[in-house]
């Protein structure tokens, strides 16, 4: 079995960071990918905070291409993108189907992907916040 640690998870983002860029470019494909991103780790167990960002990434990269958001570094959404990538593609260095060692490698390209973008995850989540947060505007009763 190979060895994984987190100078691998590091080149996996990097090696699919211009599939990535490419991908981005076409919103529809980034719906699809989404969506199996989200079918597919509700099968990776609850690793401490780990996973408790994922829904966070998938909300900023949709705020994003939708262009609802573009406060964000496209780095850091083709960053996001390509941890996905690599969830969804199922071409792991450490087969799923391993009891729990299937899962270490897609948290640790998670886990990585989480370190790398954290400011930005944070600024996306305030700005969000912040909409929910403002009144809604009056409306002119017509008197």
């Amino acid at each position: 079995m190979a060895e994984f640690n987190t100078e691998k998870a590091k080149e996996i983002l990097e090696k699919g960071t211009a599939e990535a860029q490419e991908l981005i470019q076409d919103p529809s494909k980034v719906q699809d990918l989404l969506k199996q991103l989200q079918d597919n780790i509700k099968d990776i167990p609850v690793a401490g905070t780990t996973l408790a960002k994922v829904p966070v990434m998938i909300s900023m990269v949709k705020s994003y291409i939708t262009k609802e958001y573009t406060e964000v570094s496209p780095k850091v959404v083709a960053a996001l993108v390509s941890a996905f990538l690599y969830l969804v593609k199922k071409k792991d260095i450490i087969p799923d189907n391993i009891p729990l060692l299937g899962k270490v490698d897609d948290l640790a390209v998670i886990g990585l992907a989480i370190n790398l973008c954290s400011s930005e995850l944070d600024a996306y989540t305030a700005w969000k916040e912040s909409r929910t947060a403002e009144p809604a505007p009056e409306e002119d009763s017509g008197e």
